[in-house]
């Protein structure tokens, strides 16, 4: 089984750019032939395959996804993720081996290509550690030629944009791939590159799918592009798959990061066109004694149509279901003039909308709270309450006291009444009231004096 899972821990060789210390063998590092998530693969037949191991065709995986089929002359017992030495043009090059079995048949069949084409190089052997050394040291030029390309294209004035950079193996060739509107002529730019980098240069012109597909990025919808992931061979999109799924004909919507039509606009084409089987021909018009119905509009998920007519309002549509026009057409065929297309209409019953009021709180955002248990701003605003529940009975106790002060009425002893003091030691913070009365005879003439016998 053949898994290819976004990491660095399956190569056979160390590699120098993963810091962990651990081998990398699905392109996350400079020693792997893609980075990582590149067309994966996942071989479904490695269980049951009996000829797992004889088959003599292998495929290698190099940068971005790129493949190839190799035929292993020496029958060597190879597995995935091997990293070998193959056949280049010249000289040798160096990938990573994603396919091996039966299944290589089958995407072979799937790509037409023979056993016997001229397309299926020679694979010489596994990599030794000075392979992989020189290899790195050839992936590692890759960008700042790159860079430097584009700063000699820019120098020579040459309408050309140079996307990628592919060194071969043995660090002897490179291919530049690039896009162009027009076509351009750069023998003075490979001249030029010759002399600065002393390799063999191959110029390769790709289209903005391609370009895409090997720069990769973000999508509309979020993820990664399908042409950098998984997407194998891009089939031409038109606007007709537009029209058929009834999307609005918007560039802006409807193209990629290519630029180009969005090639998802195929994936559910043919659900598409095998429900529009179910439509009668939107050209034919509806003749009804209130004038002919031209249709407007369709919905191939409710399976409904839209009609209006041709002299009245324009603005007016009418629904109708799919059967009903197919029966509107047939009278018409047959001769017989319906009234008016209103009496096809599907009567729609709205049942009455009842309010139910929630008895058990569950339209309360607080409802599996524990309604027991009292917050703690609820337990402060008890005390608080309780607090002055009992200063304002304590403050009416004192009022009713001070109205109501005992005074010495005996006859004996001096002409002098008791004093009355009275304290409240519950509130420290409120200040004590005292009560006292003043001796008779003193500021107060006439009053207190004992009666006379």
């Amino acid at each position: 089984m053949l898994i290819r899972i976004m990491g660095c821990n399956g190569c056979s060789v160390k590699s120098s750019d993963d810091k962990s210390g651990s081998s990398c063998s699905t392109g996350g590092c400079s020693s792997c032939s893609s980075s990582a998530g590149k067309m994966p693969v996942f071989n479904w037949l490695s269980k049951v395959d009996q000829d797992y191991q004889k088959n003599d065709i292998v495929e290698v995986q190099f940068k971005n996804g790129r493949k190839g089929f190799f035929k292993n002359i020496n029958s060597m017992p190879l597995y995935e993720s091997d990293i070998v030495s193959v056949e280049g043009n010249p000289g040798y090059d160096i990938g990573t081996v994603s396919m091996v079995g039966s299944i290589v048949k089958l995407q072979m069949r799937r790509k037409k290509i023979t056993a016997d084409s001229d397309r299926i190089n020679k694979l010489y052997r596994k990599a030794t550690q000075q392979d992989i050394d020189k290899w790195i040291e050839a992936r590692s030029r890759e960008k700042e030629t790159m860079y430097r390309t584009r700063l000699m294209a820019s120098e020579l004035k040459l309408k050309m944009k140079i996307s990628d950079v592919e060194f071969q193996g043995d660090n002897t060739k490179a291919t530049f791939y690039y896009t162009a509107d027009d076509r351009v002529d750069f023998r003075e730019l490979i001249k030029v590159m010759a002399e600065e980098f002393k390799i063999r240069i191959e110029m390769r012109q790709i289209g903005a799918r391609q370009e895409a597909a090997r720069l990769g990025g973000i999508g509309s919808c979020g993820r990664e592009l399908c042409c950098s992931t998984w997407l194998s061979d891009f089939r031409s999109v038109n606007t007709t798959a537009a029209r058929y799924q009834q999307l609005s004909l918007n560039p802006q919507k409807l193209a990629g990061q290519c630029g180009k039509l969005k090639c998802c606009l195929n994936y559910e084409l043919d659900s598409y066109l095998d429900a529009l089987k179910a439509f009668p021909n939107t050209s034919i018009r509806l003749k009804t004694g209130s004038g002919e119905a031209s249709f407007q509009k369709m919905d191939i998920f409710k399976q409904k149509m839209w009609y209006t007519y041709s002299d009245g309002e324009k603005m007016t549509w009418i629904e109708l279901n799919v059967e009903k026009v197919r029966e509107i057409i047939s009278k018409n065929k047959k001769g017989e003039i319906p009234d008016s297309i209103d009496m096809f209409k599907e009567i729609e019953i709205i049942d009455e909308f009842k309010e139910f009021e929630s008895v058990v709180g569950q339209d309360s955002l607080n409802r599996f709270d524990n309604s027991n248990a009292p917050s703690k701003n609820k337990r402060r605003n008890q005390q608080k309450k309780k607090k002055a529940r009992t200063v304002n009975s304590e403050g009416q106790a004192l009022k009713s006291r001070t109205k109501t002060a005992p005074k010495n009425r005996s006859g004996s002893g001096p002409n002098t009444s008791t004093a009355t003091t009275v304290k409240r030691d519950h509130t420290p913070h409120r200040r004590k009231a005292k009560v006292k009365s003043k001796p008779t005879g003193q500021g107060n003439k006439g009053q207190n004096k004992p009666k006379e016998n």
